[in-house]
């Protein structure tokens, strides 16, 4: 399938204004919405090819966007990019019905990939023949603990079994990739 219309909903205008002047240069027709409502009138209005969705939306979420856009066309490509990346959105998002997830900042190329379907290895993919680094893996356990506590930091810290503080801290060491 060719994709030539494409719908990029963010809430932070200049990113989305951004990707939409590299999508054009590229020849894709582009439309912009920055909360869940616009974006559901744009696509019900013209429905696109693909969409491009931003995990985080002011006081909303991308997540929620997926089935109802999935529901107006079975054939969408949907993507999500986040600058929150972790293992349990990712999953979440893949279940909901997305075809890819990318964190922020994402290369156009990544995303282009990522919505023809030719998705390559991302960041996070270890290389073959090695085992996911130590850090990857508790950084993963975090995640899915704070999915588990509902995005409450007390919470996974007590399910983790370490003080919160220190769970802070790690959550603001995102794991490097190809680093131990």
């Amino acid at each position: 399938m060719s994709l030539k219309h494409i719908v990029v909903v963010d809430d932070d205008v200049n990113y989305a204004e951004q990707l939409q002047r590299s999508l054009l240069r590229r020849g894709y027709t582009v439309d912009l919405a920055h909360d869940a409502a616009s974006a559901l009138a744009l696509a019900s209005a013209q429905l696109p090819d693909a969409a491009l969705l931003d995990l985080k939306l002011a006081e909303d979420s991308g997540l929620r966007l997926i089935e109802p856009l999935r529901a107006m066309s079975p054939d969408m490509v949907i993507v999500l990019l986040t600058g929150y990346a972790s293992v349990a959105t990712a999953v979440e998002a893949i279940k909901r019905g997305a075809d890819d997830y990318l964190p922020k900042p994402a290369a156009i190329d990544s995303i282009l990939r990522a919505l023809n379907g030719d998705g390559k290895p991302d960041e996070f993919e270890e290389t073959p023949g090695t085992m996911t680094p130590l850090k990857r893996l508790e950084w993963e356990h975090i995640q899915q603990a704070l999915s588990a506590s509902g995005g409450s930091i007390s919470a996974a810290a007590r399910l983790l079994g370490m003080h919160r503080r220190t769970l802070q801290r790690k959550l603001g060491k995102r794991p490097v990739p190809g680093r131990g």
